[in-house]
């Protein structure tokens, strides 16, 4: 055993508790550390050096052009969601300005003391909007080294100019919560199904959510996840992200790395839109790797429909049962609670 929780962290600047914005991941996780061993370590370090690509790219100003380049655009959508479940948009029409001033107000919000994100007053959002780590991980592969502020828009609507961050935030979800209902659009489109206002009727800004994300340095990053093996419990999940890399995607069964663009914002696919496609558009996992020398931050919208909206495939014969967004959300909870992994769709195969 190398008593890692020892070796490393004790290489670290040493703040009092109270002041620094770190999690106490190395007194939480500290018994999971100490007994990683050296053949562990070799394997994980190998399982996270993947090669790198870059991710479709697809520039939306096609769809302001002719009808010609406006069908392309949509088929290059549609395809990189059949076959990637991942791709990258510029052009997007969401302005440096807005994401620039989403960052900087993130940052702040990061940078606060540990003890005064936890205590849930600040920024005044629901309690439990804070997180950090695994609640409750059984070995390292299921500890994820990164905090978070999960929020619905519900709190943030209407905001105001009373908090910065709040306000923000709204700003930023007003213009990304449109790209999301163009896309979604599109991609019924390319199914050839007559949904036109589903997503409008169901997926309202305030059952939609925003999650900011920061992964602090982690001294043993090559054998960490900053957030583990997952995929996204909503329809469409909207990312940006800054330029330090880390997230990776599975492609043909391979793990790969995403090279990062900071100029472009990533879209996947969610669960409920696989089961919607009845498979044609692909949920797949993806993850985050941690940073031994920098901290990366990024922000994701998730489109998500109201809690009584039912999900059912919109061709037969169907792959999945039908079920409603309350009762999968409630699965996933109950899933991580007890292995400590979500399950997802395997649990309504037909």
């Amino acid at each position: 055993m190398f008593g890692f929780s020892n070796r490393f962290f004790l290489l670290q600047p040493i703040r009092m508790g109270e002041e620094s914005p770190d999690p106490p991941f190395q007194e939480k996780y500290k018994n999971l550390l100490d007994s990683l061993t050296e053949v562990e370590l070799a394997k994980s370090s190998e399982e996270l050096l993947v090669d790198e690509c870059e991710l479709p790219l697809i520039d939306l100003n096609m769809l302001n052009l002719g009808d010609s380049e406006r069908e392309a655009c949509k088929r290059q959508i549609a395809k990189a969601s059949r076959e990637w479940g991942f791709f990258q948009v510029v052009n997007h029409g969401i302005s440096s300005q807005v994401l620039e001033k989403m960052r900087t107000e993130q940052m702040k919000a990061f940078k606060k003391p540990f003890n005064e994100k936890t205590n849930g007053n600040d920024p005044k959002f629901s309690m439990g909007s804070y997180t950090w780590g695994t609640p409750s991980p059984n070995y390292l592969r299921q500890l994820s080294w990164s905090e978070a502020y999960h929020v619905s828009l519900s709190d943030i609507l209407g905001s105001g100019g009373l908090c910065t961050l709040r306000s923000t935030m709204e700003q930023f979800a007003a213009k990304v919560s449109e790209l999301a209902q163009k896309l979604a659009e599109i991609l019924v489109e390319k199914l050839g199904q007559n949904y036109s206002t589903f997503f409008k009727e169901t997926c309202l800004q305030s059952t939609c959510f925003i999650r900011m994300n920061r992964y602090p340095t982690c001294p043993i990053s090559t054998q960490m996840f900053g957030l583990m093996p997952h995929t996204d419990s909503d329809f469409l999940t909207i990312l940006h992200q800054d330029h330090i890399g880390g997230l990776q995607l599975v492609k043909d069964g391979k793990w790969i790395a995403v090279k990062p663009n900071p100029q472009a914002l990533i879209i996947n696919i969610g669960d409920l839109f696989q089961v919607w496609s009845n498979n044609v558009y692909k949920s797949v996992h993806h993850r985050v790797v941690a940073n031994k020398l920098q901290e990366r931050f990024s922000t994701a919208y998730f489109l998500c429909p109201s809690y009584d909206t039912v999900i059912q495939s919109c061709v037969e014969p169907s792959a999945y049962r039908k079920f409603s967004f309350r009762e999968y959300r409630q699965e996933v909870q109950n899933d991580v609670k007890c292995f400590g992994y979500k399950v997802g769709l395997a649990r309504f195969l037909l």
